[in-house]
């Protein structure tokens, strides 16, 4: 059993890093954190040649939309088999159940 319970999505979105929009695959996970009120979410990018070259192994802001959602976060450091890790606060970008409905569905 995890210490959150964790909502997320896993599949093709849209990145764009310093005005370069670029397709990849992520796979992101993300909580609410009810010390501090906001919702965290997070994840790794698959490996993405464009990417690399645009971030160069350095943080950088992002805008990803997967499906309808968009949200704004950072992409920070690679891992050894270069997959950049990416995280946001609040709004995620994916769809987060809000009612009872939604989480019993």
């Amino acid at each position: 059993m995890s210490e959150h319970d964790e909502d997320g999505y896993s599949g093709e979105a849209t990145l764009v890093v310093d005005g370069v929009s670029l397709t990849t695959t992520v796979e992101l996970r993300g909580y609410f954190q009810p010390i501090d009120g906001f919702y965290r979410w997070y994840g790794r990018v698959a490996v993405n040649e464009e990417l690399t070259e645009l971030a160069g192994g350095k943080k950088k802001p992002v805008t990803i939309q997967a499906g309808a959602y968009t949200a704004t976060g950072e992409l920070s450091d690679p891992d050894p088999w270069g997959r950049y890790r990416i995280m946001g606060t609040s709004t995620p970008p994916f769809h987060v159940p809000t009612t009872l409905e939604e989480l019993n569905a």
